[in-house]
């Protein structure tokens, strides 16, 4: 047993966490500062209740699978919804054989499910199918079982190109009209392209140039970079957890050279706070933005549109 003034230690520890600005991947909310990602995407849950197929698209690092994690998380939660987020990425390798893509991709849909979702929301065993049928069937076959609705979220869509990615819209749209006893009842396709902008091979353009086979979709939508007060709410994040202040001119100056985009928000801040400046007692101003600037433009992380 533990002793009650001796805590067990991954209770002292998360206790300790501290927090960081995370410029590598989806954001953790525990060891994370970051904004409300649902407050960029406002109304999802209504083209949700519509039983919508819709699209998110935005640059890299802008948030867009920070977000959907925490709405399917959220939906999950309420117990009103099976909702998980999977990644078309692993079929990019096999833009040419859609079956040994689907393969893939469902093998790692299960792993997000299983990894996400309590044991009883989990999909049943895929059952045999034909390649180009994969998806459709298995999809088919976790919502009839499902207790739920089932809400799925397909990030990185646009890694897959040619053939794959038309057999996958193709069964997308095929299973769309049985929603939502048969089908998922909600879906969106995120990636850094709207629809029409998907990479193929055809004829002479590289590109679908129009929403088919993927007209089912309700909306487009996109995130914005953050304002200039959104800029100040992340750093002040930074303050409350350290005592550490950015004066007033050096969080606009962020944001002057940045524009809002979430990535260098945060890449500036962490290298002002973890590298030049880590002692929480000094106060960040101007001329720190304007050294992490330099430093990341000679590291050749980014360019700065100045």
């Amino acid at each position: 047993m533990h002793n009650s003034l001796n805590p067990p230690l991954h209770t002292q520890t998360s206790k300790l966490m501290p927090k960081w600005f995370n410029t590598a991947g989806p954001c953790k909310a525990d060891i994370h500062y970051m904004l409300s990602p649902l407050a960029r995407l406002p109304n999802l849950d209504r083209l949700i209740e519509q039983q919508g197929y819709f699209v998110i698209h935005a640059p890299r690092q802008t948030g867009k699978t920070t977000a959907m994690l925490a709405l399917a998380q959220q939906l999950t939660a309420s117990e009103q919804y099976t909702a998980v987020m999977v990644s078309a990425e692993v079929g990019a390798a096999f833009p040419h054989d859609p079956g040994v893509a689907e393969n893939a991709m469902l093998g790692s849909w299960r792993e997000n499910a299983e990894d996400y979702l309590p044991w009883e929301l989990h999909p049943p065993e895929w059952s045999p199918a034909e390649p180009g049928q994969r998806i459709q069937s298995a999809l088919r076959a976790w919502a009839k079982i499902s207790p739920r609705p089932l809400v799925l979220f397909i990030d990185e869509i646009d890694a897959l190109q040619d053939e794959t990615l038309i057999s996958v819209l193709r069964q997308l749209r095929s299973g769309y009209p049985k929603r939502p006893q048969r089908f998922p009842h909600s879906l969106a396709l995120i990636g850094v392209r709207d629809v029409r902008d998907y990479k193929i091979a055809s004829g002479g353009s590289n590109r679908l140039n129009t929403s088919s086979p993927f007209n089912i979709k309700i909306k487009s939508l996109t995130l914005s970079n953050f304002t200039a007060k959104e800029v100040a709410q992340l750093y002040e994040q930074h303050t409350s957890e350290t005592g550490q202040v950015f004066e007033r001119e050096a969080v606009q100056r962020a944001f002057d050279l940045t524009q809002g985009q979430p990535w260098l928000v945060n890449a500036l801040a962490k290298e002002i706070v973890e590298v030049i400046l880590p002692d929480p007692q000094q106060v960040i101003t101007v001329d720190h933005i304007e050294q992490a600037k330099e430093i990341l433009i000679q590291r050749q992380d980014t360019l700065f549109g100045i």
